[in-house]
């Protein structure tokens, strides 16, 4: 059993994420494998680009039901960007699609587009407000700066699940968590000391559950 897998979709910037999982003292393996990510004891799932694409992705290479049973055995796995937007169970950037692929549907709730008139995508840094003392953002400020790039932003179903909000002309969830499944709309490993902590953090999470 792998203790970390960062998750190949086709959609992500792995060599970042594996090199900062390293700098954390993680020890990461990469793999599209569906057998091992459903077999690690953790998993990290980063994407970027298309909605529909990745969803449909992540179907043709056999990862949906991998990701499900790591989600279903209460394993830790950190959502990254459009991976965390994947976790929910639509977005409007396909719902009007022909064919529209949905999410895995492990959190209740839809992905939408900023709002006309908000230059997207949204990109650079922002500030990271933690709506709870949740252990992934154990040690960190409020207020602390993450690196975003995107166009769209999840709404969930349930506020019990958002771990933190970000302000972008208005107040919009960036990170949530249920259990032992959690998910960032930035990206960690571009966000410096602040995303090499929360890295760390999650490395904890990791421990704590075995």
């Amino acid at each position: 059993m792998k203790e970390l897998v960062i998750v190949d979709s086709g959609s992500a910037n792995l060599y970042s994420i594996f090199k900062a999982c390293e700098m954390v003292s993680l020890k990461p393996e990469i793999s599209s494998n569906p057998e091992v990510i459903a077999a690690a004891k953790a998993v990290i799932f980063p994407g970027v680009g298309f909605f529909d694409h990745a969803a449909r992705t992540i179907r043709e290479n056999r990862l949906t039901d991998a990701l499900l049973k790591v989600i279903t055995d209460k394993k830790p796995l950190l959502g990254i960007c459009l991976g965390m937007q994947l976790l929910f169970t639509e977005s409007e950037e396909s719902i009007n699609t022909a064919d529209a692929v949905k999410g895995l549907g492990a959190v209740a709730g839809r992905v939408k587009r900023f709002p006309a008139g908000l230059p997207v995508p949204h990109v650079g840094w922002n500030r990271v407000m933690p709506a709870s003392g949740h252990p992934l953002f154990e040690g960190l400020e409020s207020g602390a700066y993450f690196y975003f790039t995107h166009s769209y932003y999840v709404q969930p179903e349930k506020t019990q699940v958002i771990l933190a909000r970000t302000e972008y002309a208005f107040p919009f969830t960036s990170a949530v968590g249920d259990g032992s499944l959690m998910g960032v709309q930035f990206h960690p490993e571009k966000s410096g000391p602040a995303g090499l902590h929360l890295l760390g953090n999650f490395g904890k999470i990791i421990a704590d559950n075995y």
